[in-house]
């Protein structure tokens, strides 16, 4: 015996009340199928959750455009961030600067290992830091660091935050807007389940394929089990071999 099952995705959601909104005032012997109420509230409810679906589409398609230039800024920036870190410890190890200035710039005067740059949080500090500190020495006199020179790693790292924060809006929205359309499930699920049981109500009386054809019509979707399906090919390979 076949089963419905109602759908997992949101387009099959929006088919099925597609479906329903079409069959509005479909008759048989007189009667409608679907009260006008039911067909009403799903037109209304398919506006709204289409709308919203349209605009989570929207929303991560924008943050998708813009995440590959990100990435490429977000790379470049980290890489010049840690070099200028390791060639700064370079240079200390050299002697040519005194290790206690590791410490305007946040850094462990005896750890010589690079700190955590993994995070966008994480490079967006350290790189402010470490701009920050050796602007202040170099400005005092200090001899500047190159290869890569500050004003380098400062304009990749710039980049880099100015992009961070337009592309973390851009997140946010898509959060914001999958979370309305996720709200919005449970009822599409709801009016899709009272349609459903409406139609196949109406025509409970008739014979299982009938009824199957005619539900259908109303975007009610079955499913064959695998014991049935494999059932239904042995059938039909038995058929062919007696004709």
């Amino acid at each position: 015996m076949p089963y419905r099952r109602l759908p997992n995705t949101d387009l099959a959601r929006i088919y099925a009340l597609k479906k329903a909104v079409e069959m509005e005032g479909f008759r048989e012997r007189g009667e409608q199928v679907l009260s006008y109420q039911t067909t009403q509230e799903a037109l209304n409810f398919l506006i709204k959750f289409q709308r919203a679906q349209k605009k989570y589409q929207q929303c991560n398609d924008l943050h998708l455009a813009s995440s590959k230039s990100y990435r490429k800024e977000l790379q470049l920036a980290r890489m010049y961030v840690s070099h200028f870190i390791q060639v700064l410890n370079m240079t200390i190890m050299r002697g040519e600067l005194r290790k206690e200035i590791k410490s305007d710039y946040g850094l462990e005067v005896n750890n010589y290992s690079n700190p955590d740059l993994t995070s966008e949080q994480g490079l967006l500090e350290w790189g402010e830091r470490i701009i920050k500190a050796e602007e202040e020495r170099t400005s005092k006199g200090g001899v500047p660091i190159y290869n890569p020179t500050i004003a380098k790693v400062k304009v990749h790292w710039g980049v880099f935050n100015e992009h961070y924060f337009s592309q973390k809006g851009l997140r946010d929205n898509v959060a914001k807007a999958l979370e309305e359309v996720t709200e919005m499930r449970p009822q599409a699920d709801d009016i899709i389940l009272d349609i459903w049981n409406q139609v196949e109500a109406f025509y409970a009386d008739l014979p299982i394929e009938e009824k199957m054809a005619k539900c259908k019509q109303f975007g009610l979707i079955y499913y064959y089990r695998s014991s049935e399906k494999a059932k239904m090919k042995a059938n039909a390979a038995q058929h062919s071999i007696d004709f």
